[in-house]
């Protein structure tokens, strides 16, 4: 047998190996996904933010997501000394429901990227003595958690504002713990169905995020129905 024959015997050999090897290394790692244009979060990371404001806006009864808050508290099935991370933690409008759940035991991390909302949540924390609240300053790349530190991580209306899907969810699936659960709220976007203001605010609808979350590696494994929620849908992943 010549050289060449022997060499073209090896490499008739190794390429289904190689084809397979190709396709492990491209399930390891999702193709990129372009997140929310960057003029959208820039108003929260001004010096000069109004918080009052967003407390007005966001702490509102007329705001389903505010109304039906203690609805979606309790649907994550949280329990006295779990370790929840609420990502986009805002005002900390969820902040005491979570405390309540998770019990002086637990922890409730608030992740926020917003210098303002920051200095609002650690005063929040303060003043109603919730000891087992920590503020962290998260990027716009990562949460910057502790590996396999949260059994719940809760991410409402603030998974259209990331800017760079893709590394904040391999973050946030280093944060959780296996089995850990995903829970994400967003806004119904469906043309002809949902307002102007949610085509152009909302880069995409329910069907592409599910698709960009299990590319990152989660199992989707319910929608959750939560009465008086219209405008938003319930999703929960599970990290295996």
């Amino acid at each position: 047998m010549t050289r060449w024959l022997r060499l073209l015997l090896i490499l008739v050999l190794i390429a289904p190996v190689a084809a397979q090897l190709a396709g492990c290394a491209s399930e390891r790692t999702p193709a990129p996904v372009d997140g929310a244009p960057p003029d959208l979060n820039e108003r929260f990371l001004a010096e000069d933010l109004d918080v009052d404001r967003y407390i007005d806006i966001f702490e509102a009864e007329s705001r389903e997501i505010y109304a039906q808050r203690e609805g979606i508290a309790a649907a994550l099935g949280l329990e006295p000394g779990m370790a929840v991370a609420d990502v986009g933690a805002g005002t900390g409008l969820f902040m005491p429901a979570f405390t309540s759940r998770i019990g002086a035991a637990g922890t409730l991390y608030a992740v926020e990227i917003a210098p303002r909302f920051l200095d609002h949540l650690r005063r929040r924390a303060r003043d109603a003595g919730h000891a087992q609240v920590q503020v962290v300053r998260a990027t716009e790349h990562s949460v910057e958690l502790p590996a396999a530190s949260i059994d719940v991580a809760f991410v409402c209306d603030t998974y259209h504002h990331f800017s760079d899907p893709a590394s904040t969810l391999a973050s946030l699936r280093a944060a959780l713990r296996p089995g850990a659960s995903l829970v994400i709220v967003d806004f119904e976007r469906v043309p002809g169905e949902t307002p102007d203001w949610v085509l152009e605010h909302v880069r995409a609808g329910k069907d592409v995020f599910i698709a960009e979350i299990e590319a990152a590696g989660f199992e989707l494994v319910e929608e959750l129905e939560i009465d008086g929620l219209e405008q938003n849908y319930v999703l929960r992943f599970r990290r295996p």
